[in-house]
């Protein structure tokens, strides 16, 4: 009021307009902080580059203040807002382990320091957390399995896991419809409940972690200098436990679905390799991929002739032979070596005595004069030939 009658309408403007606010970050703190984003985050966001300045830097301001200061210099562009897209949402599961959304994201994670390749992903959907993931050269069988064998260790069995119509999972040709691809068959016999989805929007949960994971994974990777499988491999654990602390969400449940897998390493070994049947010949052996393996320790075997059996081809290499369940001993017959005969020479020699002793207790008995024995051979005249 005072300012008012001296001063008029002038007066009830504030003293401090125009002038630096007393709280305001020093301008050399925003040069710092600028230099150190063009210098180590030159395409990180302000949110992530925010992350970093804090964790590596001990930055004490605000992540908007940063995203003010980016878009100021021209670092960082306003993101337009997108048009609504409509999909029907389906509610989170839950508990954790009840759902696990699967996926591979073939992109180039190592930004040309290495070669191209795909990450597995497993997604848990009522949290959100990163279950499992690993990099392989690209989106196969083996590296669904692998991951799926490191999962089973950490975690146990889920109740299902949710992929798309890849054919890693599903075999789409109309004339095989039932078939059951080397995946989905590990996935029955762990009892483990395998689900397609129509679209990728059904599975956005792991859609999404994708997206994150290009964004943030790659950038993480080249600050810590990493441009192959292997290191990446290896550098995956803790980048998991940082993300899962970052954007995972407390389940609505707190009890864990998982379930303690029942099957010994050695029957994993089985299940989780590439599963084919064959037929055993006479002498017991089987053709797989351009070999012949024959199975060994059941002396004449005849209860195995013709017997179907499984063959189990790890991705190591390694082959195991199945039969009802059990493993047969087999040896690896090489190219051109001729089979070990089911009668050996023990057997032989058994068989031989065996026959003498029951020829010596018949009666001898001459052959009659009109015995086939005792006919002469006469050949049948030949059938002139008729033009």
């Amino acid at each position: 009021m005072r300012r008012y009658r001296a001063q008029g309408a002038a007066g009830l403007a504030s003293g401090h307009r125009g002038k630096r606010a007393n709280n305001a970050i020093a301008d050399s703190t925003r040069q710092w902080a600028l230099g150190l984003i063009r210098e180590h985050y030159p395409d990180f966001g302000p949110t992530f580059a925010h992350e970093k300045l804090v964790a590596a830097h001990g930055a004490l301001f605000s992540v908007e203040t940063l995203r003010q200061w980016m878009v100021a210099e021209g670092l960082w562009q306003v993101r337009g807002r997108h048009e609504a897209r409509i999909h029907p949402s389906r509610p989170r599961r839950p508990a954790v382990g009840e759902l696990v959304q699967i996926d591979g994201s073939p992109h180039d994670w190592f930004e040309g320091r290495g070669p191209r390749c795909t990450l597995i992903v497993f997604v848990d959907d009522a949290t959100g957390r990163l279950l499992a993931l690993r990099f392989a050269p690209a989106e196969t069988t083996e590296a669904y399995m692998v991951t799926l064998r490191d999962y089973l260790n950490t975690h146990g069995r889920p109740v299902a896991l949710y992929s798309d119509k890849h054919s890693i999972f599903r075999v789409n040709a109309a004339d095989r419809e039932g078939e059951l691809t080397q995946f989905t068959r590990a996935l029955k016999t762990l009892d483990i409940e395998p689900i397609h989805a129509n679209t990728p929007q059904a599975k956005g949960r792991v859609e999404r972690a994708n997206q994150t994971l290009q964004e943030r994974l790659v950038k993480e990777m080249r600050l810590a200098g990493i441009s192959d499988i292997d290191a990446a491999n290896a550098f995956l654990p803790g980048f998991l436990a940082q993300y899962n602390a970052r954007f995972a969400k407390a389940p609505q449940e707190a009890e864990d679905a998982h379930r303690p897998v029942l099957h010994e390493q050695s029957e994993l070994d089985q299940i989780l390799s590439r599963q084919h049947t064959r037929k055993l010949s006479k002498n017991l052996t089987c053709q797989f991929e351009g070999r012949e393996y024959q199975v060994t320790g059941h002396g004449n075997g005849y209860r195995l002739r013709g017997a179907a059996v499984t063959v189990c081809a790890a991705f190591d290499g390694g082959i195991t032979l199945l039969q009802d369940g059990k493993v047969l001993p087999h040896r690896v017959l090489a190219e051109g070596e001729i089979p070990i005969p089911l009668e050996d020479e023990k057997t032989v020699a058994d068989r031989v005595s065996q026959a003498k002793a029951e020829q010596q207790t018949r009666k001898t008995h001459k052959p009659g004069p009109d015995h086939p024995w005792r006919k002469g051979f006469k050949p049948t005249p030949a059938t002139p030939h008729q033009d």
